[in-house]
């Protein structure tokens, strides 16, 4: 790995903010796996569940690759320009779709 872009490290704390967003996913599946599984006796919550540990790998494999990538865009020779809005749009799925599956549970009980 090559030397910072800058002394601030403001890529470095910004990766680090998104594994702690993934941390809080899983952990937040976690939680909700197990109050599932208490209340609905059936292998829905289990599924839920590998699916949002799914995704919570996912952010954390995104976040990383995001990190090398504006690295290397900003220690490169001539800097270019960031793009891409894949990693917020997938952490606002994992958001979303919880709670649109969570409110669904709620309004068929």
């Amino acid at each position: 790995m090559t030397a910072p872009f800058d002394p601030g490290l403001q890529p470095e704390r910004t990766a680090l903010a998104w594994r702690r967003t993934a941390l809080a996913v899983a952990v937040g599946v976690l939680a909700a796996w197990r109050i599932l599984a208490s209340v609905c006796g059936c292998s829905l919550p289990l599924a839920l569940g590998a699916a949002g540990l799914a995704a919570a790998g996912g952010l954390a494999v995104g976040a990383e690759r995001r990190r090398r990538d504006v690295h290397r865009r900003l220690t490169g020779p001539s800097p270019e320009p960031l793009g891409g809005g894949g990693l917020p749009f997938v952490c606002t799925l994992c958001a979303l779709l919880p709670a649109v599956a969570g409110l669904a549970f709620v309004l068929t009980r």
